[in-house]
């Protein structure tokens, strides 16, 4: 599912909850538990900041990260009926590219897996009714599975890489409509501020190139949600 897809999905989505939530439901209490079940678009950024360990890069080189569509769950625990704390699970996977200097096209990163921990902090306004909400919080950039894409096994000789793990922040913006008592549809955005320090290694375990970037993805969803 690409971007323009989930945007339509989410819109049609909204319009028709809205159309069903023609009158109040009961808010959410102190302890109440709310799942959604969310497809989720994340737009990483994936800019070079710095070079830090230089093998002779072309003047203008830079990379670009690519997107992805991913199930997301979202898990609120309320506080009371404005206030709850959200946790997200979801993997995703990303490609780094090269798109711009001598080497644009060649493929720098292939296959890296992030696992976004986060948990934000939100304020539900008109609880019971069609809600927003805004939050914020902390997230950490756990990296699995990355390695070398061909572009730097070609030119460097590389046969290893790694991205260091890395605590960040999230702002986050959405709406709950309810559908019955205890059920919702769910728009989500969030945007993450957060960057890795990206290593490859040739085979003598050599660090052959150093470069730090930032992630800072948009990530949008849409989905349905279940109170317990």
């Amino acid at each position: 599912m690409n971007t323009a897809n989930l945007a339509k999905l989410g819109g049609a989505t909204l319009a028709a909850a809205i159309a069903l939530a023609a009158n109040p439901v009961a808010a959410q209490e102190a302890g109440d538990i709310q799942v959604r079940l969310m497809a989720t678009a994340v737009l990483p950024d994936g800019n070079i900041t710095d070079v830090l360990v230089d093998p002779g890069l072309p003047a203008g080189t830079q990379t670009v990260a690519s997107d992805n569509v991913v199930p997301t769950v979202a898990i609120d625990y309320y506080f009371t009926p404005n206030v709850s704390v959200e946790t997200i699970c979801c993997v995703t996977q990303h490609d780094v590219d090269i798109n711009a200097g001598a080497l644009a096209g060649a493929e720098a990163v292939a296959n890296a897996r992030v696992i976004p921990a986060t948990f934000t902090l939100k304020y539900h306004m008109n609880p019971g009714g069609v809600s927003p909400y805004v939050g914020a919080g902390p997230t950490y950039f756990l990296w699995i599975n990355d390695a070398p894409g061909a572009g730097t096994v070609a030119v460097l000789g590389a046969t290893r890489q790694h991205l260091s793990n890395e605590l960040g922040f999230a702002l986050q913006a959405g709406v709950d409509v309810p559908v019955g008592d205890n059920f919702m549809v769910s728009l989500d955005a969030k945007r993450y501020f957060v960057g890795t320090t990206a290593s490859w290694y040739n085979a003598s375990d050599t660090l052959v190139l150093q470069t730090e970037h930032d992630i800072d993805p948009w990530v949008l969803s849409a989905g349905v949600g279940i109170r317990f």
